[in-house]
């Protein structure tokens, strides 16, 4: 892997807080436009050098930063449909307004392997004990250029703030469905093992098939999968669980095939990007049949990957300190039982990068933020790489801040790679500079970082988007 330097060219600066980055062609033109999508509620695109609102949805937004600034709710995701450029169709995720709730626990947590008590802990009176509810709607653009709201496809209670996903909605070219990634729900650890249960629409990649409808336009708020109305379950796949919790999902056309690469956010120790090429979706009614005749689904060819027992290539741990030796940590297997059962099930990462690395060329990781493919020959020695980012170097947390900018190369022998960080000039002299987003163009060959001045929603305007040139 060859050393690679590149430059940030600013596009526009002053938005708030970017969370997809993606271009789409309007309808009636032939050019693609870059399209930004805030927490906050607010769509633009870039118009003839200009910045044009495309949405605003800023009143239908939950109320944001509550305790402190920092939130992972708001605008999260924005697909357009394949054929937006001639039907208008567009896709979005967001947490609603007025639907703020106090949470699924109001102790905070962490697993005690000594303490089975806290190792199997359920949700219950989910429809008094949740944090807010996440939607996922259709929308189209009318023939007079206004937006307008068709269907709701899906109201999913979520239990905590975090881990709702982000750049959580994008069409897969293989199968024309839109896919939904779902955090775990938050929190740290995964608390009620969502991620592993079937019936649980958290911790799992959806595919949903719009070109059906239900008829049911505004579905009611669940948390399981069985609690949806059946036209709904019939529009859904399940391709994968063990999610902790994504920031999207790249394709990559390979002959006839498609390499799909997902980034799995990691809890204390590892960071990981995974990729896979063939999988079995499983329709979510025959999920509901299995659960029903108290069976497992025939799971050959699912992907799994591993959360909660697993992080990335580390079983889960918690991390301890050692008094006799404040340098020295101590690392306790959190979930032993789970990482043995899912140790053959679950995919292995592509590459994953560490909270702790004593290795001089690397950095140590804070969240993964972003994962692309890169296909263009501007900066030939990424061409057919891997490309993510982290919102910020762990060793650097003390202001200024940077985030890393860093690649990967999928192995021919398919075992775990290792990355590189990406060189890049420096604009933000004694600003912080978190990275935020990472986004790419219809074909792959142009690259889109936002940068944010703070990780609290509630500072508004400290966002400059770049492209990533030579």
């Amino acid at each position: 892997m060859r050393k690679v330097k590149v430059r940030l060219r600013p596009i526009v600066s002053r938005v708030n807080l970017p969370t997809v980055l993606k271009t789409a062609i309007l309808p009636g033109e032939s050019t693609e436009r870059l399209f930004i999508a805030t927490q906050p509620g607010e769509i633009f695109y870039i118009g003839n050098g200009d910045v044009r609102t495309f949405l605003d949805i800023r009143p239908q937004i939950i109320k944001l930063g509550t305790s402190g600034g920092y939130d992972e709710r708001g605008l999260l995701g924005l697909a357009f449909h394949p054929g937006f450029s001639y039907n208008g169709l567009f896709y979005l995720h967001y947490s609603v307004a007025g639907t703020q709730g106090p949470g699924a626990l109001s102790e905070r947590f962490q697993p005690d392997p000594c303490d089975p008590k806290t190792l199997n802990l359920r949700w219950t009176n989910r429809e008094a004990h949740y944090d807010h509810i996440d939607t996922v709607e259709e929308w189209v653009l009318q023939a007079n250029g206004q937006p307008q709201k068709r269907r709701t496809l899906l109201n999913v209670r979520r239990p905590f703030y975090n881990h709702n996903g982000v750049n959580s909605l994008n069409f897969s070219p293989e199968t024309g469905k839109l896919v939904l990634t779902t955090g775990d729900g938050g929190a740290g650890y995964d608390h009620f093992n969502l991620s592993q249960d079937n019936m649980e629409i958290a911790g799992k990649i959806i595919e949903i098939d719009v070109v059906k409808n239900t008829n049911i336009s505004n579905p009611p708020a669940v948390t399981r999968f069985n609690e949806l109305p059946a036209p709904i379950q019939e529009t859904l796949t399940v391709i994968a669980k063990g999610v902790r919790n994504i920031p999207g999902i790249s394709f990559q056309r390979l002959f006839n095939q498609y390499v799909k690469y997902i980034g799995n956010v990691g809890q204390d120790l590892a960071e990981s990007i995974f990729s896979f090429v063939h999988y079995k979706p499983i329709p979510v009614t025959q999920l509901i049949q299995a659960s029903l005749r108290n069976i497992e689904p025939d799971q050959e060819g699912f992907i799994n990957f591993g959360w909660r027992g697993w992080e990335g290539a580390f079983p889960t741990s918690i991390i301890k300190g050692c008094s006799a030796n404040p340098t020295l940590d101590e690392k306790i297997i959190a979930y032993y039982d789970e990482a043995v059962i899912t140790s053959v099930k679950r995919l292995p990462p592509l590459t994953s990068y560490f909270h702790q690395d004593p290795r001089p060329d690397k950095f140590e990781g804070t969240a993964l933020t972003g994962v692309q493919l890169y296909m263009g020959d501007e900066i030939p020695a990424l061409t057919g790489s891997v490309v993510f980012t982290d919102l910020a170097r762990h060793e650097e947390s003390r202001p200024p801040v940077r985030g890393v900018l860093a690649y990967t190369r999928v192995r021919t022998d398919g075992k775990l790679n290792d990355y590189r960080i990406i060189e890049t000039d420096d604009h933000f002299g004694s600003q912080s500079a978190y990275y935020v987003s990472l986004g790419t163009n219809l074909d792959q060959t142009r690259l889109y970082l936002g940068v944010y001045g703070s990780t609290k929603v509630t500072d508004f305007n400290q966002g400059t988007i770049f492209e990533i040139v030579p």
